[in-house]
This record gives structure tokens, sequence and C-alpha cells, in this order.
């Protein structure tokens, strides 16, 4: 064996106690809670930007197609679009575009048993509630298509359905504006056929789900005019590169948006989490670094005697530096693989029983998501071993000018 490797066993796993080892154990524990903490921190942010995210492109999509007069808002009445059989082709043959669906919107009163309350309806096609809205919907069920008119049902957020005391089978009443000016035709009895939530209080408390065809005939459209397209991505990161090849084949009097451009504000909220993943990245590697330094700083004081009578008989200081460095590199791995071990551990906890809790009306989560990226994991692991055996190298320093015979005079 290594006589390097074979002196820093002895030195670390010797018996008795001393205050050295006791600073070992320390700077272990130290260096743990520093790699526990930044891979709860990135796992934290990765969760709750996933989850919150998914909640805004299962409520919307990835990227909306319509009118281009339709430009600064989305929350409106749109102006009308024809279904474009060839443009929906053209979409189809994207391979990041995993589904289309039509949509439009329409601002109503809700009212049940004399109590209204202003609503935003946003008609659908009832197919894509099966397939991007499952999640959300709490009680009762999905829009039953029909193969004839419209389906005369609709779902309502839980925050709407408490406000009016709604439940599941009951019958509401829609009173839409007129465009015509007068009363004609602007009533609607449809059927509560369940209940969502997204837990995204600007969505909660203001939208409902119903056939797109509805609004068709309330609009008095063309069973072929609808407000515009929605569309869902394999992988979302692709928005803006998508959005951007679509504009070039778009009609000219059409638009393409990603839904980080409608909704830049929770985005942006969004993105603030990173700040705060690198402010604790920061401080955490700083502090696994000063630790080690001075575990190492005050590993070598306290050996000054060991290193005089090592150099009295004829050891380098590089051998020497060596011993030390071997020393503090495995204090930094023992810490950082029971860090590792701990983090991930405590996640998985998480994961399965959502024991830290938050304030959904604030977070738009119930409990703190939790998402595990294995090569994050790795490169944290990696980069603080990187990063603390190069700052172990300046103490190492010391050694150098450590003179044997004042040492051995000195102890």
């Amino acid at each position: 064996m290594n006589f390097n490797l074979l002196f820093t066993y002895k030195l670390i796993f010797s018996k008795g106690s001393s205050f050295s080892k006791f600073i070992i154990k320390l700077s272990v524990i130290a260096t743990a809670v520093s790699v526990v903490a930044m891979i709860v921190t990135l796992s934290f942010v990765n969760g709750f930007q996933e989850e919150v995210g998914n909640k805004v492109f299962n409520f919307w999509g990835h990227i909306h197609l319509q009118h281009l007069q339709n430009n600064k808002a989305l929350i409106s009445e749109e102006t009308p679009i024809y279904e474009n059989d060839t443009i929906v082709k053209l979409l189809s043959n994207q391979k990041q575009i995993n589904y289309i669906s039509t949509y439009s919107t329409k601002s109503a009163v809700i009212e049940k048993n004399k109590t209204i309350e202003g609503i935003l309806i946003k008609g659908i096609s009832i197919s894509k509630m099966n397939k991007f809205f499952a999640t959300s919907i709490i009680k009762g069920a999905f829009l039953k298509p029909t193969a004839q008119g419209f389906s005369k049902e609709i779902i309502l957020s839980a925050r709407i359905a408490n406000e009016l005391q709604i439940k599941v089978g009951d019958t509401v009443k829609l009173h839409f504006i007129s465009l015509k000016g007068d009363n004609s035709n602007n009533t609607r009895k449809l059927k509560v056929v369940g209940i969502y939530k997204t837990g995204i209080e600007e969505y909660d408390k203001l939208f409902v789900f119903t056939d797109i065809k509805l609004l068709q005939q309330i609009n008095n459209w063309q069973n072929n005019q609808i407000g515009g397209y929605e569309l869902y991505l394999h992988d979302y990161h692709t928005m803006e590169l998508v959005s951007n090849q679509l504009s070039t084949i778009l009609p000219p009097e059409w638009i393409s948006r990603t839904t980080k451009e409608i909704f830049p504000n929770i985005f942006d909220w969004l993105n603030i989490q990173d700040v705060n993943r690198n402010v604790v990245f920061i401080i955490m590697t700083i502090v696994a670094i000063i630790n080690l330094i001075t575990c190492l700083l005050v590993l070598v004081l306290e050996r000054t005697k060991m290193i005089g009578i090592l150099k009295a008989i004829g050891a380098t200081n590089g051998q020497i530096q060596q011993i030390f460095l071997f020393q503090a590199s495995l204090i930094t791995i023992i810490g950082i693989t029971l860090g590792a071990f701990i983090g991930i551990g405590f996640c998985l906890i998480q994961n399965a029983t959502h024991f830290i809790k938050l304030d959904e009306a604030s977070y738009y989560v119930s409990y703190a998501p939790v998402k595990i990226i294995g090569w994050q994991v790795m490169s944290i692991c990696m980069a603080t071993s990187f990063v603390c055996f190069i700052a172990l190298i300046l103490p190492t320093l010391v050694i150098k000018r450590i003179s044997p015979v004042k040492a051995i005079q000195f102890s």
C-alpha cells in the first residue's frame, strides 16, 4: 500500500480521542449538511417549477394560435378565425407538437338560487378534456360529446361551486351579453357534471368549461369558426423555437404566442426560484469550503510535531502535503456521500408523504413538490468534490513554512 495512504488511514482511524477527531467529525457533518441543502433545494425548485408549470400548460397548452387582433390578451373574447385544414395538416407534421385543440372564450354570468357570479367560459374540444385536464377534476366526470347540437354540460371550479353552493348534478343558468342589444337567446341551462381545482386562484375564481359548440351558437359563428388553436408539445422547453417556426407558415392575420408570453407574471415568479436556488448553492459552497479549510488548518497545526519529525527523517513537503490532502479528501468524500444519501432520502420521503405543506393560495400547490434529477445530483457531488479539493491546497502550503527543528523543540 502507498505509504501516504497508509499513514493517512492511521491518522484518521487510530484509536483514542483528540481535538482533531472532533474537528473531523464536525467537518464531515458540515459537508454533509451542505450537500443535503443543495440537493433538497434543487429538487424542490425542480418540482415546484414543473408542478406549477404543468398546471398552467394543462389549462392553456404551450402555444396559442389566434387572430392578430387578440395579441394583447388571451383572457378576452376572440376575433374568430376559420379552421384551416391545411394549417392543421402542417401542424400535425411538426414532430414537436403532441396534440392540437380548438378553443374559444366568452364572458357570462352564472346563476344558481338567485345568486350570480361573473365568469369567463372557455369552450373547448371535448376530446381535449380527457387527455390534458384529467388531473384537475376533483369531483364528477368530463363533458360527454354529443352527435348533434352542443353538449348541455358544464364543469365549474371548486371555488365557484362553493361560493354558489353548487354540487355535481345541479343545473345552473348562464346569461350571456347579447351582441344584438336585446335579451333574445342569451340564456342557457346547463348541468354541472364536474368540479375542477388547479390551485391557481386567477383561474379557479373565473373560468368554467363547456362545449365550444355552445359558444359558436351564442356568438352566431359558423361551425368552422373558432377563437384559436391550443398546441400541446412533447417538450415544453421547445416552446419558443416552435412558436417562431410556426410564425413563418401561418396566415398573415394569425399570430403565434407561447403561454409564457401570455402569462409572464407566473413564469417570471417561477424564474425567481432559480435565483433563490443559486443563492443557496453559493452559501452552502462557501460554508463547505470554509469548513474544510478550517478543518485542515487545525489538523496541520495540531500535527506540527509530526510534520517536524517526518521532515527530519527525510519526507519532502510534497509527501507531507499529500498525507493531509488525502485526509481532507477522505473527509470530503465521506461527507458528500452521507449528504447525498440523506438528501435523496429526504426528497423521497417528501415525495411519498407530502409532509411539508404549503399555502396553496400563495404557492399554487398544497405541498412542496419534489423532482430528483440524477445527473443534477451527480453534478452537485462532483462539483463540490472538485471545488473543495482545490480549496484544500491552500492550507497545506503552511507545511512548507514549518521548520523541523523548531517544530520538534516547540512540541
